[in-house]
């Protein structure tokens, strides 16, 4: 198993290219069931989950290439006639639910595993499912299996979201392009990542409006046809290598970089004493003053600050002046980071949903092991602010969200090097 092996305190200076957004390439990649045409995503990235969504339309009868290097996934679903997703591809990558909607909208059924991924909170179906019903079908769950039927079609209605859920958002969406009639979905996410899909659906033939605030309104066609669409900035990867100079100083920017992707996150990096600079090619980020201040965080869906990037906040918290409260309001058990940076030396308190931090002048190296995919990266940024060597086990998380962090953080100056072991 994978370790990533960090030598501390290196100021960092250069560039860095974000890569195409993770979670927006997983909701894309299966609007391609929704249409017998091709469907061909650029800006991609290189990551494990894109390869096991990519098994997954596989096993569903669609067809994926992988083109210049990984960065462009041509798909096509004419002869994708399965219906079921297993659990040994599901249970993998909880964005594996997203097959559910566009199978019941072409196929009128659907039996799709529960699915798995990180292990940070509950993240419940009956959103997804509650709201699916509404639009006529009937959804049983038997043997770890969601079993789905829409006699006679999907059909528009108008629903609300319990709470403002992104991957029911864009279960629902995707779902209703091909329903019959119209559907309005109040109290929808409205993440940068369901902006980018329904651009997507939108270029397909879907007739959407309202992406970005709380109700979209989706007018049902009777078919979509194929489209080639760019793949939004990773706002989590550029929010994380954001940090990167600012917990080690110095000073670099990010290729691809939009502030409005992260505007929440500015805010809180600019009170922290960090400055965030427009150029015209992305963000350039160093410290302001070469002093980290304390900042109270907490955790909201977009444009709130995301609980993607509260793992890695909370490392540089760990080196700031003053103490900072953590509250992390959309995922039970998120701080599992937390025990790991206190083997760092950090002084952190965690209660329930709230994590107290009381800055320390060094962290100090230490072997720690990765709990999820955003406590991986956060544990790296610590080893980089860290006096003498950090050692990260368990990266696989790491690779199911950042492509290459070893080369692009050593391209800065970082000393980081992924020792691979056999097995």
């Amino acid at each position: 198993m994978d370790r990533i092996v960090v030598q501390g305190g290196t100021k960092l200076s250069g560039v860095i290219p974000i890569a195409g957004a993770k979670n927006a390439c997983l909701t894309l990649m299966p609007a391609t069931l929704l249409s017998e045409e091709p469907l061909t995503l650029t800006n991609a990235p290189r990551l494990s989950d894109i390869r096991t969504m990519s098994e997954l339309l596989s096993s569903l009868g669609a067809e994926v290439s992988s083109l210049n290097d990984g960065k462009v996934i041509a798909m096509s679903s004419h002869n994708a006639d399965n219906h079921m997703a297993h659990y040994d591809i599901v249970r993998k990558m909880r964005a594996s639910n997203l097959v559910l909607g566009p199978l019941l909208a072409r196929h009128g059924q659907a039996e799709v595993s529960l699915p798995g991924g990180c292990a940070i909170g509950a993240r419940p179906m009956d959103l997804h499912i509650h709201a699916l019903e509404a639009m006529g079908a009937e959804i049983e769950l038997r043997d770890g299996y969601l079993h789905a039927i829409a006699r006679g079609g999907l059909k528009g209605a108008i629903h609300e979201l319990r709470f403002a859920s992104v991957g029911a958002t864009e279960n629902v969406v995707m779902a209703a392009t091909l329903a019959k009639g119209t559907t309005v979905l109040k109290n929808a996410a409205r993440e940068p990542e369901i902006v980018d899909l329904v651009k997507c659906l939108r270029a397909m033939g879907a007739q959407i409006s309202g992406e970005g605030t709380s109700t979209i309104e989706i007018q049902g066609v009777d078919r979509l046809h194929g489209a080639t669409h760019p793949v939004v900035t990773d706002r989590i990867e550029l929010g994380t290598y954001m940090l990167a100079p600012a917990i080690t100083g110095g000073e670099v920017e990010l290729l691809g970089g939009r502030r409005d992707l992260v505007a929440s996150f500015c805010d809180k990096l600019e009170e922290a004493g960090i400055s965030v600079e427009d150029t015209p090619n992305g963000l350039k980020v160093k410290r302001a003053n070469g002093v980290v201040k304390a900042v109270d965080v907490v955790t909201e869906p977009f444009p709130g600050f995301p609980t993607d990037l509260q793992a890695q906040v909370m490392a540089l918290m760990c080196t700031a002046e003053g103490t900072s409260v953590l509250e992390e309001k959309i995922f039970e058990n998120r701080f599992m980071h937390a025990p790991e940076l206190t083997r760092m030396g950090a002084q952190i308190d965690v209660h329930g949903g709230t994590a107290t931090v009381t800055g320390v002048e060094r962290l100090r190296g230490a072997p720690v092991m990765a709990t999820d995919l955003r406590a991986s990266v956060s544990l790296i940024l610590a080893g980089l602010a860290a006096e003498g060597e950090t050692v990260v086990s368990r990266v696989y998380h790491l690779d199911r969200g950042y492509e290459r962090v070893e080369d692009k953080l050593g391209a800065c100056g970082a000393k980081i090097e992924r020792i691979r072991e056999d097995g």
